[in-house]
């Protein structure tokens, strides 16, 4: 249907509520606005749904999210009664409409008999993940729109492992979803209601501090630390603020300085703007007090606390904006080393990372005997393989981690975790410095070591219909012209990996690797209208692997201009 016609549709449905259409009356004349939010419905697929907010399908509102849990509910009402009794783990964060969102689900679910348990404050995405293994739900539900600037939120969907589904659940529940003729049709039971009769149960403070004692489970080293180490934490006005604070006082650590203006929940985000604090410019206020208070250590959480980002002080006074890549990799490190140095390290003990994650994980796993396997970006292909050794053994998980700051050092949760990986990073620096080492001194030790991996990312923002096509264009470009010669570096290997037999699902990602050890890959964003180049350079040294990067950022650049 054309995208007026779903337009007009929409102000004629009984079943869109007043204010949806008075905001789109507002729209009359603007075409363009008009298009982007009817000509096409917002995907549903493995990251669930993630858009802007407001009226329309190809928006997050009541209507977009109420026909996703009514094809959520369906699927699971095909799975048994088993699975409805096992039920739905609800939570959700900071963002506007998050707990319009997250009572929304849980009256959809009700109304078809399937069991809720329900979070009744903002919270973690990892503690949603913790919550679906430690109730035993047949599945999970995460309103969130991570790190995306305010006007958006997200719904993500979970297995029964505690894991974001695969293709098989998202085909289903799209199908499912697709069968949703009308607004009209989609059942709900009255929250209070649902109480009444059992079929809607909120979530204890039992739960959560079960959550808070498995993480104090994981310390490798604590009285060998130095936990005077002081550290500042920004939870950007999401939802890490309480849990990530109580695990630095559980642990010890009390030299800690919150900033203020981002300590509370805040929708809009007023003191950044884009909350994601892959960028630096997250550290704006992180750095003042900082210098304030002499700080080691600069943490920031993104809004749903599963990614963690770190600022480290070097000699001269000044903070350092510490990577996913070299994050990783140092905690990587300290978990291997260290559980060797103790006699801890399991012979069949494996790490995970993604396809677009830098290699020095992967060369230290090697020198310490542990397997290292590569998965397609995003945290639940992280998660698939450790699902898989809970029933065969064949290999004990030590840690997985992305570039794009998320990290697990744990087996309980199987999402990324900014609150255990938090404390794993204060504790690990504060191992270092007993010994009289700053992280910086030790990464510096590990290039010495295994090489200088560098690395640099570039992300290219195309919105709407025009932008979605300009990316697949982009693409093609790539796969029909690989860049055969970049400054001293040769194409040694190129992997597509939605049409080469790699032994992974099929995925829009391209590989180039060249005869030095540095390689780049291209994908288009899961999650965001994006366009991403990863680039990895090995080196002699600083200087000789921000050559290589250069060299491919520019000739990188040159295909994006080429392309119209």
């Amino acid at each position: 249907m054309d995208y007026k016609n779903v337009y007009r549709a929409w102000l004629e449905d009984p079943a869109i509520d007043e204010a949806s259409k008075e905001e789109l009356r507002a729209l009359e004349g603007n075409e363009e606005e008009i298009k982007d939010r009817f000509y096409a419905p917002l995907a549903f697929g493995t990251a669930g749904l993630r858009g802007k907010l407001g009226a329309g399908i190809n928006r997050m509102n009541m209507y977009t999210v109420g026909a996703a849990c009514e094809g959520l509910a369906r699927f699971i009402e095909s799975q048994g009664q088993d699975a409805k009794d096992r039920g739905v783990s609800i939570a959700y964060d900071v963002r506007h409409f998050s707990k319009e969102f997250s009572i929304l689900s849980a009256e959809i679910l009700a109304a078809h008999g399937i069991h809720v348990y329900i979070h009744t404050e903002c919270q973690p995405t990892p503690l949603l993940s913790y919550t679906v293994r430690k109730t035993d739900s047949f599945a999970g539900i995460m309103v969130t729109a991570s790190h995306n600037p305010k006007e958006y939120n997200g719904y993500k969907v979970y297995n029964y492992e505690g894991s974001q589904i695969l293709d098989d659940w998202a085909k289903a529940i799209e199908s499912e979803i697709g069968l949703v003729i009308s607004y009209g049709d989609i059942k709900r039971l009255a929250y209070e209601e649902g109480k009444e009769q059992g079929l809607i149960e909120e979530i204890s403070q039992d739960l959560i501090e079960d959550y808070i004692q498995d993480i104090l489970e994981l310390p490798i080293h604590d009285q060998s630390i130095d936990k005077s180490i002081k550290i500042v934490y920004s939870p950007l006005n999401g939802a890490g603020n309480k849990l990530v604070r109580r695990i630095f006082k559980e642990r010890g650590f009390n030299n800690i300085h919150i900033v203020k203006e981002q300590e509370n929940p805040d929708p809009d985000f007023t003191t950044i703007g884009y909350p994601n604090p892959e960028d630096p410019k997250a550290f704006a206020l992180s750095e003042k007090l900082g210098k304030e208070v002499g700080a080691d250590l600069l943490f920031a959480t993104d809004p749903d606390s599963d990614r963690c980002a770190l600022e480290v002080r070097n000699p001269e006074g000044d903070f350092v904006f510490f990577d996913g890549n070299k994050v990783g990799a140092l905690i990587g490190y300290y978990i291997i080393s260290e559980r060797q140095a103790k006699g801890t390290l399991p012979e069949n003990g494996a790490v995970l990372k993604s396809i677009v994650t830098g290699d020095l994980l992967a060369a230290i796993a090697e020198d310490y005997g542990v397997e290292c396997f590569e998965v397609l970006t995003g945290f639940k292909n992280i998660a698939a393989p450790v699902n898989e050794w809970d029933e065969t053994g064949e290999f004990e998980y030590l840690y997985g981690f992305e570039e794009s700051i998320g990290y697990n050092p744990s087996k309980f949760v199987r999402d990324k975790d900014a609150v255990s990986s938090a404390m794993m990073i204060a504790e690990m620096a504060a191992f270092y410095r007993a010994q009289g080492k700053s992280l910086i001194d030790v990464l510096d030790e590990l290039y010495e070591e295994y090489g200088y991996y560098n690395n640099r990312l570039k992300s290219t923002v195309l919105e709407g219909i025009d932008g979605k096509e300009k990316i697949n264009r982009i693409m093609e470009e790539f796969r029909a012209n690989p860049l055969e010669k970049i400054a001293d570096m040769t194409l040694d290997e190129v992997i597509d990996y939605e049409r080469d037999d790699t032994g992974l699902p099929k995925s829009n990602v391209l590989r180039y690797f060249y005869d030095d050890g540095s390689w780049y890959a291209i994908r288009p964003s899961g999650t965001e209208p994006k366009i991403k180049v990863y680039m990895y350079s090995v080196g002699d040294d600083l200087e000789d692997s921000e050559r290589k990067l250069t060299a491919f950022e520019n000739a990188t650049d040159d295909v994006f201009a080429s392309v119209q």
